[in-house]
């Protein structure tokens, strides 16, 4: 069960009859070594941490250190109660789940990195509101993650990861990505249908900047988490619909990867420029750290 590519993880779920899922969970036996029940344990952990952030953001008084960020995900949570939301109230809720994660996570509490900690709101904020939406089972979220991790293990070793390395691209975009392609699988959709929501996920980030205000993984960090899960969940919805990315989702993480390698530093992750480098972003780092504006510590 060996794939790079995610043209050889359709065809291997596809040939062998399997969902994605499943063949990254027998990938994942071959290459440790380990046997199934242990694996699988893993991930029921990951879930249950995941939930508990998703939980603490959204019924808790989270605040970070920097005061940069905190207490939006229970103002989009109320917002959805008062049922005169413009974007819909399921789309919200993954939206809501998202920044809490992040939340959760500026205010130094525990999160699981999906890919990373800076983009770690996509995955868990869309698994626990499409989970509910559709009365997924324990098992179905498990395989929901397994899901997005193949699509993460293709894009990590085909491209990047890293906001340092790639900008936010590499890291809210692969998020989206996983995501979208998990959601798919978990309303029944194959397995090219995952790899076309992939596709139309990462190639709406394209390009996308690494730009953290006081180098801190809040602004605007949190905010484009929650852009990310609505994504991922439109870009599922289209796939589900039948509409086709008219280039291949193996090409879009390659395009992602030259991408990144011609950004320039400033906008992959050190602070100097974007977002980060805009007055109120100098005035928020001179605040935070007692710095002099424009001079990095």
């Amino acid at each position: 069960m060996k794939f790079r590519t995610v043209a050889e993880l359709v065809e291997l779920s596809i040939s062998e009859g399997k969902p994605i899922s499943e063949v990254m969970i027998l990938a994942e036996m071959e290459l440790s070594g380990r046997p199934r029940e242990s694996i699988m344990n893993d991930m029921y952990r990951n879930l249950d941490i995941m939930e508990e952030a998703v939980h603490r953001g959204i019924t808790e008084d989270i605040k970070s250190r920097s005061g940069l960020s905190g207490g939006d995900a229970k103002k989009l949570q109320a917002y959805i109660q008062k049922g005169k939301t413009i974007a819909g109230a399921d789309i919200l809720d993954s939206v809501s789940k998202a920044i809490a994660t992040n939340e959760v996570n500026a205010a130094m509490g525990t999160i699981v990195a999906t890919p990373t900690a800076g983009a770690c709101g996509i995955v868990p904020g869309t698994l626990f509101s499409i989970s509910h939406k559709l009365g997924a089972s324990r098992e179905a979220m498990v395989r929901y993650l397994f899901t997005a991790g193949a699509i993460g293990f293709v894009i990590a070793n085909n491209a990047f990861i890293s906001g340092a390395a790639g900008g936010c691209q590499a890291e809210v975009g692969s998020a989206t990505a996983m995501a979208a392609a998990a959601i798919v699988e978990m309303a029944g959709g194959g397995a090219e249908q995952s790899a076309t929501a992939t596709a139309i996920a990462l190639k709406n980030l394209l390009g996308l900047v690494c730009d953290p205000v006081a180098g801190l993984v809040e602004v605007p960090c949190v905010k484009r988490n929650a852009m990310g899960a609505a994504i991922a969940t439109v870009a599922a919805d289209m796939a589900l619909a039948g509409i086709e990315s008219r280039i291949p989702c193996d090409e879009v993480i390659g395009a992602m990867y030259r991408i990144g390698k011609s950004m320039p530093h400033t906008l992959r992750e050190t602070a100097l420029g974007g977002l980060a480098a805009t007055p109120t972003g100098r005035a928020l780092e001179g605040k935070i750290f007692g710095v002099p504006l424009n001079v990095k510590p």
